[in-house]
């Protein structure tokens, strides 16, 4: 069995780069990830402090990335909630989502065209349907306005 090591401070640099070429990370999901690899938290936020006025570590890019490729599976209350597991500020995740708000009743439509094919044939599998709908993360507004133009 390999004995566990401390990782160097000059590897802290390496590490963070390397996760943030692969994808966007929100600042609280880089440190988490980082903090697990054995970083201590005190040499982690001053790096992300430098990372974030360069502009290679922002919340905001990593919302709009997310919501992006998120957005045709999802409604705006699922997409709220995993950008705030993600530690992404409440502000951030109103300010994008208002951005790709048009456009919900939309994706809820396809979302729901793509499951169910025709409209309810009783009250049964009409609020079945808003329940899948609502299990997407789609508000009730979208949810009546999609079930209730269909019908």
């Amino acid at each position: 069995m390999k004995p566990s090591r401390r990782p160097e401070a000059g590897e802290l640099r390496e590490r963070a780069l390397r996760l943030l070429a692969r994808r966007e990370h929100s600042r609280a999901e880089l440190a988490r990830k980082l903090e697990q690899a054995g970083f201590a938290a005190e040499d982690i936020a001053p790096l992300l402090d430098d990372f974030e006025a360069r502009t290679w570590l922002s919340d905001r890019r990593f919302a709009e990335s997310w919501v992006a490729d998120h957005r045709a599976k999802a409604g705006s209350v699922k997409l709220a909630y995993d950008l705030r597991q993600r530690g992404v500020a409440d502000e951030v995740i109103q300010a994008v989502l208002r951005e790709s708000r048009d456009s919900e009743i939309e994706r809820a439509r396809e979302v729901w065209l793509k499951k169910f094919h025709c409209v309810a044939a009783d009250a049964s599998e009409k609020a079945k349907q808003m329940r899948f709908l609502q299990s997407r993360g789609f508000s009730p507004d979208v949810i009546r306005s999609v079930i209730t133009a269909c019908d």
